[in-house]
């Protein structure tokens, strides 16, 4: 990992991007690793525009806020829009292509998040979870078995099983090449 590392989750409300910063936040903390994590989201619970954002360092951050993200999931075309182009030069932008169908470039790493989610935990509300799965399998930003923990801690009760293999799932899309 580079020294800093700046990573932006971006979706609608009800995706689960904001507890997506949080887990990933979490794990950069169990790694040892700096982190700060920002949210900010639209006045509609459900629908509106959600975001979440997370510096990881292994050095002091000076700056809180991500400045030219090098990783952007984006889970709706509407984040994309909005997002999508706003990455460093050698980023990587994740989008979920059950709901993103153009792309600022054609880079991006298309994965069918919510369907992987729908397939291995019958919910597609946890396509967040198989998201950050896939992050950290193709960037290695935090650790697995962090990541694995801090789902562990933050699962509501009797979802534990269901988001973990979520997670796997993420990491199985990257390497068996689940990418669209």
């Amino acid at each position: 990992m580079k020294k800093r590392c700046e990573v932006r989750l971006a979706g609608t409300g009800g995706q689960g991007v904001i507890l997506a910063g949080i887990l990933l936040a979490e794990a950069a903390v169990r790694d040892g690793l700096n982190v700060t994590q920002t949210q900010s989201y639209g006045p509609e619970a459900r629908g509106g525009a959600s975001r979440a954002e997370v510096v990881i360092s292994s050095d002091e951050i000076d700056y809180p806020k991500v400045l030219q993200p090098d990783i952007t999931l984006c889970m709706s075309q509407e984040a994309c829009d909005r997002y999508g182009e706003r990455i460093d030069r050698s980023g990587v932008l994740i989008v979920d292509s059950d709901f993103v169908s153009r792309a600022p470039t054609t880079r991006a790493v298309r994965v069918p998040l919510t369907s992987v989610a729908r397939d291995v935990a019958g919910r597609n509300l946890m396509a967040n979870v198989v998201g950050i799965g896939l992050i950290v399998a193709l960037t290695g930003v935090v650790s697995r078995q962090a990541l694995e923990e801090a789902v562990r801690a933050r699962s509501p009760k009797g979802t534990t099983e269901l988001n973990l293999r979520a997670l796997a799932a993420g990491f199985e899309a990257a390497n068996r090449g689940r990418i669209a």
